[in-house]
């Protein structure tokens, strides 16, 4: 029917301008595809919570292989980056993550146990990358050539897979929280400083995964 060709037609439009997005975010990653270089992309998720672990992941993604839908995690639902998630694993040639708890981000502060956790990231990749792309952070102990870029998990196809596997690794964390620390309500708010958490820490006080250093500030 009519009907059928025009959504077939609207269907077809969708994936077209997806790809195009796709190849946009691919720009920095392209020259080196084409001359056979692996690139890796890094980025952290958990900077700016009260309570958790910042978690920051590396992925080297195959060369002109897209997956519709990656995009910075920030821009995705919950559902979504599920769902990306494990197509992101399964494609990938190599992918690592590095969980750095809240004791640690006391002890040398946020900045440096992130640029600890992006370091570390890369280092447990089973592939070595030719190049590194990262979110900005201010420099980082790597032997490899990187660029940081701002908003890199908006720009750069690897980061946006990185940001992925990062958010839902320290979701999927936040969420077991919930039920060795009962009532703070982890699950919803993922250790963020929303009202319902700060009312949970005036009621109950901190517990043993809260920021101290972000507590008194």
């Amino acid at each position: 029917t009519t009907e059928n060709q025009r959504g077939v037609a609207r269907m077809r439009r969708s994936e077209a301008q997806e790809l195009e997005r796709l190849a946009g975010m691919c720009a920095y990653e392209r020259p080196f595809w084409d001359a056979g270089r692996l690139v890796a992309g890094v980025d952290e998720a958990g900077r700016g919570p009260l309570a958790g672990p910042c978690v920051a992941a590396a992925v080297i993604m195959p060369p002109d292989c897209l997956i519709p839908g990656v995009d910075d995690s920030k821009k995705l639902t919950e559902k979504k980056r599920e769902e990306l998630y494990g197509k992101i694993v399964k494609t990938a040639l190599s992918y690592a993550v590095c969980i750095v708890d809240s004791r640690l981000i006391d002890e040398i502060n946020i900045l440096n146990a992130a640029k600890r956790a992006f370091a570390s990231a890369l280092g447990q990749l089973s592939v070595r990358p030719d190049y590194v792309f990262c979110d900005r952070i201010g420099g980082i102990d790597v032997p490899y050539p990187y660029e940081e870029l701002v908003d890199g998990d908006a720009k750069v196809y690897s980061i946006a897979a990185a940001s992925i596997i990062a958010k839902v690794t320290r979701d999927r964390l936040m969420k077991s929280y919930e039920c060795v620390y009962p009532g703070y309500g982890f699950a919803q708010h993922k250790g963020y400083a929303t009202r319902a958490h700060a009312e949970c820490i005036r009621a109950y006080g901190p517990c043993a995964i809260h920021r101290r250093t972000f507590l008194t500030k």
